[in-house]
């Protein structure tokens, strides 16, 4: 754009009081106003502003609770009460609270609406989506400011995926399985951090072994996806055992984000020299270069705090993270998900 156009865009900014990321906010604008320039069609435009105010609402509801770690709990709105599925989502929901998690379900009824229920309307959160049948918000959650109404699969797709810590997935139809595969294909390409998925079923169920059984004859056989691709799943017949899984892959580990070719990953406490160096000896394969280093905040973090998405402990705190710090391949986020593994698994100096 011309420079007095630069400069009446930044003075908007300024005027307007925003302080935080005004350059991001400046490029906001100027993006918008390329639109015109570019004489999009108006469709094109209407679209772009709806999903854009979904977003910018969505962001505020979730702020206020940023500090507090949040489990999204998938699965079928059509399985009634009675059934054994939908008392154990409930079970979900509400020992998720008592661990310390918030809830997040798709705001609907069926296995949506009892993990909701479990959880309380204080510790939920609703994505509904607007649908012509079906999908209507569940009443622990109807009528709560932390109900989000969404027109768009997208814009509600990205809240769950950068809001959540952990996906719990029930048996379901169409709509589960796409969030699964969803979730699966972006941590596998790295567009999305990784995170636990716990395929989760009653003691006495089959569904997810025999989601299981087509991913191993056929995905897996016809080379279609990599062995490693399965450690980025787990299949739990317990509450129980979910919430341990969940628990453990935060023990140590924190969050991580990509400083270009390196991955800083954020821990609660430093790891012994032992368990560094066992490290280095386990996952030194998939290193591009260097080895496997623990430090402190980098001088290229500046004061940028932007984390991978969904992280806490931001501010102050985040300085005094120890950092360990690789440059690895980016074709096998499975094998990094064993590695976020070790670290939970490695001794650290208490």
């Amino acid at each position: 754009m011309k420079e007095k156009e630069v400069a009446a865009i930044k003075a908007l900014v300024a005027e307007s009081g925003c302080v935080h990321s005004p350059e991001l906010l400046e490029e906001l604008i100027e993006t918008a106003l390329l639109l015109g320039r570019d004489k999009a069609p108006v469709a094109d435009i209407k679209l772009i502003v709806k999903a854009l105010k979904e977003l910018r609402y969505a962001s505020k509801v979730f702020q206020p609770y940023s500090d507090r770690r949040k489990v999204a709990v998938f699965g079928s709105a059509r399985l009634a009460p009675e059934t054994a599925e939908f008392k154990m989502a409930e079970e979900m929901g509400h020992k998720a609270v008592e661990h310390g998690f918030m809830v997040i379900t798709g705001g609907g009824d069926g296995i949506m609406g009892a993990a909701q229920k479990g959880a309380g309307r204080d510790n939920s959160f609703g994505l509904n989506i607007r649908l012509p049948f079906e999908q209507r918000a569940n009443e622990t959650i109807h009528g709560d400011k932390k109900l989000i109404n969404f027109n768009y699969f997208f814009t509600r797709k990205v809240n769950f995926v950068k809001e959540t810590d952990a996906f719990v997935l029930f048996p379901g139809g169409f709509g589960t399985q796409d969030e699964g595969f969803e979730c699966l294909t972006l941590m596998q390409t790295g567009k999305a951090k990784i995170t636990p998925l716990i395929l989760l079923d009653t003691p006495d169920g089959r569904y997810w072994e025999t989601w299981e059984f087509f991913i191993k004859n056929d995905l897996l056989r016809m080379k279609l996806i990599s062995p490693s691709d399965f450690h980025l799943f787990k299949i739990s017949h317990s509450c129980e055992e979910t919430i341990a899984h969940i628990q453990q892959f935060y023990r140590v580990f924190e969050s991580y984000r990509w400083l270009r070719e390196k991955m800083v990953v954020r821990i609660k406490r430093p790891l012994t020299a032992g368990s560094l160096h066992e490290l280095n000896e386990k996952f030194g394969r998939i290193l591009v270069s260097g080895v496997i280093e623990q430090t402190g905040i980098l001088p290229e973090e500046g004061d940028d705090h932007r984390w991978s998405v969904g992280s806490i402990f931001r501010g102050s705190q985040e300085d005094e993270m120890p950092r360990l710090v690789l440059t690895p391949q980016k074709t096998d986020f499975g094998t990094l998900r064993l590695f976020i593994d070790a670290i939970n698994e490695s001794q650290t100096e208490d």
